[in-house]
């Protein structure tokens, strides 16, 4: 919808899926937002359900060993990956409402 000369995105989830959709997809998500405290089983535990899993893996900064916030999730379809990403943004997750993407690759 335009307002003020600005595109604003609907806030449907069905226009939201469908938007996801049709941005360059993978099987890899970049997974934003996540508590400091969250580690990699916790993570798995909440993607396993969207389907087969690669990897998990919460950035954690060489020094302290703490996590950075951030993590990457790659499945082992995209089908899969789409699917967790429409259903787990913005989801609750240890106390954070995490923010999904597809992951660039490199």
């Amino acid at each position: 919808m335009w307002a003020n000369g600005v595109y604003r995105f609907s806030s449907s989830p069905i226009f939201r899926f469908r938007w996801m959709l049709c941005r360059h997809s993978s099987s890899k998500l970049f997974v934003g937002g996540l508590s400091y405290d969250t580690h990699e089983p916790v993570l798995k535990d909440a993607f396993e359900q969207h389907g087969e899993l690669i990897e998990v893996k919460v950035i954690c900064d060489h020094k302290s060993g703490k996590s950075k916030g951030y993590g990457f999730v790659h499945f082992v379809s995209e089908e899969s990956a789409t699917k967790a990403l429409a259903e787990m943004h913005g989801q609750l997750l240890d106390g954070r409402n995490i923010r999904i993407n597809y992951a660039n690759k490199k």
